[in-house]
């Protein structure tokens, strides 16, 4: 490390800040370009754990279909966002890039590790609802500080997004059948 430049946080440290709601968190993330493999790696890890929860009430199946739809839905959705954010919603302070937004909205699908606990009899559904709710706040959290937003223009662009992504995956399901 260079004299001046800041120090990274750890891998553990960014799954445990992004959870926690730390701005800072969010704000280091989108501006180390070198963390999109580990955002990439922790929506991977995220949507494994989705599959593995799932399996008691979806079949093993879900756990390959989970990690796909994951890295899909996380590509798009921050497609989506950067698009959203970016024409409609921008203000004079908003500079964001694709990167940005893919890196702090990977670490915000960090709380979907807890969907492992789905493995207990009869809890998935009630962690599913926790952690969705949970992802909701830490996505608002990583639009907030990529595009340098206030917190209603980041809950327009989050809301927005999902929409948006409802219809293209919609249309995509519709001509795939």
């Amino acid at each position: 490390m260079h004299q001046g430049e800041p120090t990274k946080s750890s891998l553990i440290e960014r799954l445990v800040g992004a959870a926690r709601l730390r701005s800072a968190i969010y704000e280091e993330v989108e501006h180390d370009r070198d963390a999109t493999m580990q955002a990439a790696g922790v929506v991977v890890l995220t949507s494994l754990a989705a599959g593995v929860g799932a399996i008691s009430t979806e079949g093993t199946l879900a756990l390959v279909g989970f990690t796909i739809a994951g890295l899909l839905g996380w590509t798009v959705y921050a497609w989506l966002s950067y698009f959203i954010g970016t024409r409609i919603f921008a203000t004079a302070e908003t500079s964001a890039d694709w990167g940005e937004l893919a890196r702090t909205l990977g670490f915000a699908s960090s709380p979907r590790l807890l969907l492992l606990l789905g493995l207990v009899p009869g809890l998935f559904g009630l962690v599913a609802f926790v952690v969705g709710i949970w992802v909701i706040l830490t996505t608002i959290t990583a639009l907030k500080a990529a595009l340098d937003f206030g917190w209603w223009r980041a809950i327009g662009t989050g809301f927005l997004a999902v929409i948006a992504q409802g219809i293209v995956f919609g249309i995509v399901g519709g001509i795939l059948g």
